[in-house]
Formats: C-alpha cells, sequence, structure tokens
C-alpha cells in the first residue's frame, strides 16, 4: 500500500478541458464536515461538559480548534480555486461577492435577529446589532487569502520552490503578524466606563442603567479587562455592538451564577460586553487563512501524496514548535485575543489532522468509514445556518406532548443542563 503515496490525486491539471468547475477532494469534505461536527458537540454539549467549551480566556479547549480549522479549509480552497485565474478582475469581483455574502449572512445569523429556542420572534434593534461574528471572520480571512492568490502569485516553474513562488503571500502575512502584534501590546489602555441597563445588566431591582468603571492605564496587558482588542472594539464599533455573554465570565473572578447572571459584586469588566470575533483578532484570522492557503498550494501543484504529506508534516511540526516557543516565553494561548502562539498551534493542529485525513480517504480510500463527515462538508453552510439560527432546535421543538413545555429539547435541557 505504501505505493499508494506516489499515485498522484486528481486535481484540476488532471480535469478535461471542458471541466469549468475545481474537482472537489474528498479529504477536504471530510474535513469540513468534522468542524461542522464539532461546532455542533461543542454548542450543544459545551454546557453538559464544561471541558469542551471555550476556555475562559487562556488556555485551549475542544471548541478553541473550531474556528481555526475552518479558517484552514478556506485558505486550502481558495489554492484549488485559483489555481489559475486568467481575468485578475473578474476574479477579484468574484472574491469580493463572496466575502460580501458572507459577511451579511452572519449578520443576520449571529447579530441578534433571532432570539433563541425560547421565542419564536425576530428582529434586531440596529443600535445593539452585532457586526462581527463566525461568518464574518471567515469572510475577512477569505478576502485577504483570496487577493493575496488572485494578485500576489508568482509562480511560473513547476518546480520552483514554494517559498520563492509565494514570498508575497509570506510578506502579507509578516506586515499583518507585525500590524497584529504592535498594536495588542504597543497601545496605551486608557480607564474606561461603560453603561448597562437592565436588559443587559444583572441589576433587576430598579428601573435606572448602571455606569461601571474599570481602571486600567496599562500597556500591553493581555487580561479581559484592559487589553488594546477591546479598546478597539469600543471605539470602531461601539460598546453596544459586541458580543453581550463573553465567555470570560466563566472565570473564577467573575463568579457567574448558573442562571448566565454576574453579581455586582465581581469585578466591573465582568459586566462589559467583548467580542471574541473583533478588529484586531481577524488580523491574525487573516494570517490562519494564509497559512491555509500555503498548504493548498502542495495540493494544487504537487503531483503525488507522498511529497504532500511531507510538505505538510514539515510544515505544521514547524509552526507547531514556534508556537510552542512563544507560549513558553510568556505569548499566552488565547482564543478571544487570536495571540499568534494561538494561531500557530491551531494551524498546526489542523495541518496535522488534515494530513491524517487526506492519508486515510484520498490515499487508502476508506471513504466508507467517512461518509456522514463527507455529506456534512459538502452542505457545511446550510448546516451552519440551521444550526446558528436555532431553526433545527426550534422545529424539533415545535413537536410536543399534549403541553408546548413536554418537548424533547426541554427534556434535555431540565435533564442534563439544569440538573
Amino acid at each position: 500500500m505504501a505505493d499508494l503515496l506516489y499515485k498522484p490525486l486528481l486535481d484540476i491539471e488532471e480535469q478535461p478541458p471542458t471541466s469549468k468547475k475545481t474537482p472537489r477532494v474528498a479529504s477536504l469534505d471530510v474535513f469540513r464536515g468534522l468542524c461542522v461536527f464539532l461546532m455542533m458537540l461543542v454548542d450543544y454539549g459545551g454546557a453538559v461538559f464544561p471541558i469542551i467549551a471555550h476556555s475562559p480566556w487562556n488556555g485551549l479547549h475542544l471548541a478553541d480548534f473550531v474556528m481555526p480549522f475552518f479558517l484552514f479549509i478556506a485558505g486550502v480552497s481558495l489554492a484549488l480555486v485559483y489555481k489559475r485565474v486568467p481575468n485578475r478582475i473578474e476574479a477579484t469581483r468574484k472574491a469580493v461577492l463572496r466575502a460580501v455574502e458572507l459577511f451579511l449572512l452572519g449578520v443576520i445569523l449571529q447579530g441578534g435577529y433571532f432570539h433563541g429556542i425560547n421565542s419564536l420572534t425576530y428582529g434586531v434593534d440596529m443600535k445593539r446589532i452585532r457586526w462581527l461574528g463566525i461568518l464574518q471572520r471567515i469572510s475577512v480571512g477569505y478576502i485577504f487569502a483570496a487577493l493575496c492568490e488572485i494578485w500576489l502569485s508568482c509562480r511560473s516553474q513547476r518546480d520552483a520552490s514554494f517559498l520563492k513562488s509565494y514570498y508575497w503571500h509570506w510578506g502579507v502575512a509578516f506586515s499583518l503578524s507585525a500590524m497584529y502584534l504592535g498594536l495588542l501590546y504597543g497601545l496605551y489602555v486608557p480607564d474606561w466606563q461603560f453603561e448597562m441597563s437592565n436588559a443587559t445588566s444583572s441589576v433587576f431591582s430598579t428601573n435606572q442603567s448602571y455606569v461601571y468603571m474599570v481602571k486600567c492605564s496599562v500597556r500591553g496587558d493581555l487580561g479581559p479587562a484592559c487589553n488594546s482588542a477591546g479598546m478597539i472594539d469600543r471605539y470602531v464599533l461601539g460598546i453596544n455592538h459586541l458580543y453581550k455573554k463573553p465567555v470570560y465570565r466563566n472565570l473564577k473572578e467573575c463568579n457567574m451564577s448558573t442562571n448566565g447572571q454576574v453579581p455586582e459584586s465581581s469585578p466591573s469588566w465582568c459586566h462589559a460586553p467583548f467580542d471574541p470575533e473583533g478588529v484586531l483578532s481577524s488580523i491574525t484570522a487573516a494570517v490562519a487563512c494564509i497559512i491555509g492557503l500555503q498548504y493548498g498550494h502542495s495540493l494544487a501543484h504537487l503531483q503525488d501524496h507522498k511529497q504532500r504529506m511531507q510538505n505538510w508534516i514539515l510544515f505544521s511540526l514547524s509552526l507547531l514548535l514556534v508556537g510552542l516557543i512563544l507560549a513558553a516565553i510568556g505569548d499566552p494561548v488565547n482564543k478571544s485575543l487570536y495571540t499568534f502562539g494561538y494561531m500557530l498551534i491551531t494551524s498546526a493542529s489542523a495541518g496535522i489532522k488534515y494530513s491524517a485525513i487526506y492519508l486515510l480517504v484520498d490515499v487508502y480510500g476508506y471513504r466508507c468509514l467517512t461518509f456522514v463527515l463527507e455529506w456534512m462538508g459538502k452542505h457545511s453552510l446550510s448546516i451552519f445556518v440551521l444550526i446558528t439560527s436555532n431553526l433545527a432546535v426550534i422545529a424539533i421543538q415545535g413537536f410536543y406532548w399534549k403541553a408546548p413545555e413536554n418537548n424533547l429539547i426541554h427534556w434535555i435541557v431540565s435533564r442534563f443542563v439544569h440538573s
């Protein structure tokens, strides 16, 4: 079976001249389906098993791998889609249109338009709409990587090294990384205050808003209260447009109750909104997508499995080593800030996992073991819409026995979440 490593995988160059669509690579669909499955697992299982939910601040839990995996897949796919670009202007127009569509869909799904499984109402106050989210972050990474592939690829010879052929890509990645690190560690964060009404605060005894003051006056702080990422979002987006239930409320300092309320005795920053898909962290998310693009180049241009696997494993181990070194010298592994170490470690993990799936599915041909994930990968956006909007849960909840509260969703929540 080792001979399979030298057998070329069908790619764009082997497509008949009449073929207009990029051929689907089964391992990519399987990996994409695995990401969708993990997203569903951590969204619905995180309340029961907190160890798989997002880490409250520093650290890595299972849920913290989902977003980097999606960005990795987007980058790999772009290398196949834009392997040949006969018309750069037209390709740019389509890429921008695709990015805008993803961004707007994300605003609808995660901007507050849908009100959850306990309410069949919908609609959002434009003064409080959340502008950034999962699809919006993917759209940002997508357009950066797409423009790099369309305009900055210099591959002229088939045997040219990837480092030389795509040096402009690396230039963009390093420039974005330097910009991110400069803003994260270099910006001064002054003291700041915010106002919370009864609708979003745990103060129920009065009908007045409550003003919280957060003491900072620091530079380079990476805690939840005084980091520059939050400050940029408050200035650029406005505090009313940020995520209202940041995961750092699960920290011990915030002492959040089982019903999701933060007591007034907790530090003031525990009450503040914070967006984990904010403006600053989108910079390193774009770098992660460009890294995925480099993995896709091996898939698009190399002709045998062994070369592809060698490139991927070497690249992944290099990224992992650098990420671990950064973590060891003090750069925290933090998903909310999308720190550089976090980006490198999760990108390396994505590369290693994709290599294993590629070996299983595309080299050895065990597609029967992964056909469900492959199907989910082919319909990933539709499944994402159903899950994120809670339409699937609401549909199941609509079937009850004698009384509306006697439904499967209510039973699961009361049995496993509130028990």
